[in-house]
């Protein structure tokens, strides 16, 4: 059963892909494991973490346990999540949001994206014999689009903004083009990004970090994050949830933005950060909540900063979108703003990996 929480209403799985009033719709709570930390089957991929999964058909290509590593030149641990087998976190939820649309009788796929989401999409749709139709801005990253199209999927070159790119797409759906596997809407793809709180608290002996920084579009790994470490604690698997830090792009961080007004806006566009180019996300008031819960924050990084910070990264061996680095660049600045400590224990999400 989905429901709304702004409204309250309730549809069946195979429903709507958002609710009459317009929000976005979510799973109702399930049971939880109990509260005793046991070994997990990393072969099974984030399907080790089956019994916090709201959907029992499975589809995988190997996703999942990313690393965890030392960063002490920031004083920090980087989880590499661009070594996905499409090169990004969006595998967590491609799987679980191509699973439930198994589950729920689809044959065809649909999805939105600037890139690493359809991609995603595209290949684990692939993986499950499903159609895909995947709807992309003109001006996309030429190979990214190739990549897509490799797959078999089809694709939607839309002229105008990511806005554009969206209607588009939703017009499809909304005629009967297919399963929405939204990103950005769809409960089953956040389902699926919640795991990376799962593997965080089994690498790290069942221990939260202080705070985790992610870059922040969409939000689909931050509120992810946010899900997945409640719900450990519900299960009482952790005693704590982190404080979740975002970083958005300058020009487009309407979360910084809602948080700091004026303060937030460096200087100029971020277009470098493109993967977080985002200025109405579809869970807004959802991630506002999910910072003040946290005791959280979100702030705007110019794209000289995040040239910097990818430059850096590059040099330390870490081969990642621009988009990452606004994440360790984001870190320096909390740093100097006192919201992370010196003592603090920081886990910095590498989100996807350089084209």
């Amino acid at each position: 059963m989905l429901y709304c929480e702004a409204c309250g209403r309730e549809y069946a799985r195979d429903g709507p892909w958002r609710c009459d009033c317009g929000h976005a719709l979510d799973y109702r709570d399930r049971p939880l494991p109990d509260g005793d930390p046991r070994p997990f089957d990393r072969d099974a991929g984030i399907w080790a973490f089956a019994d916090f999964l709201p959907m029992d058909t499975r589809v995988t290509l190997g996703e999942g346990w990313t690393p965890l590593v030392d960063a002490p030149a920031w004083d920090a641990t980087f989880k590499l999540e661009f070594l996905h087998p499409t090169g990004s976190f969006k595998d967590r939820g491609a799987a679980t949001v191509v699973a439930e649309a198994l589950a729920v009788g689809a044959d065809r796929v649909v999805e939105d994206s600037s890139g690493n989401a359809g991609l995603a999409v595209a290949s684990y749709a692939a993986r499950a014999g499903l159609d895909a139709e995947i709807y992309v801005p003109a001006d996309a990253k030429a190979e990214k689009r190739r990549r897509i199209e490799r797959t078999g999927a089809d694709v939607v070159a839309v002229e105008g903004d990511r806005q554009a790119v969206t209607d588009a797409c939703v017009d499809a759906v909304e005629a009967g083009a297919g399963y929405y596997a939204s990103h950005a809407w769809s409960p089953a793809f956040f389902a699926g990004t919640a795991t990376v709180a799962y593997e965080l608290a089994a690498q790290r002996g069942w221990e939260s970090p202080d705070a985790v920084v992610t870059p922040l579009g969409h939000g689909t790994l931050f509120l992810g994050a946010y899900r997945g470490f409640r719900a450990l604690e519900a299960a009482g698997l952790v005693d704590d949830v982190p404080r979740l830090l975002g970083a958005q792009a300058a020009g487009a961080s309407p979360v910084a933005d809602a948080l700091h007004g004026d303060a937030a806006e460096p200087a100029g566009h971020n277009a470098v950060a493109d993967g977080i180019q985002i200025r109405d996300p579809a869970r807004g008031e959802q991630l506002l909540t999910a910072v003040e819960a946290t005791d959280g924050d979100a702030i705007a990084v110019d794209a000289a900063a995040t040239e910097r910070a990818h430059d850096r990264l590059s040099e330390s061996g870490l081969h990642v979108e621009p988009t990452c680095a606004t994440a360790t660049a984001a870190l320096e600045r909390f740093r100097e703003r006192g919201v992370v400590a010196p003592e603090d224990d920081v886990v910095v999400a590498l989100t996807g990996r350089n084209a």
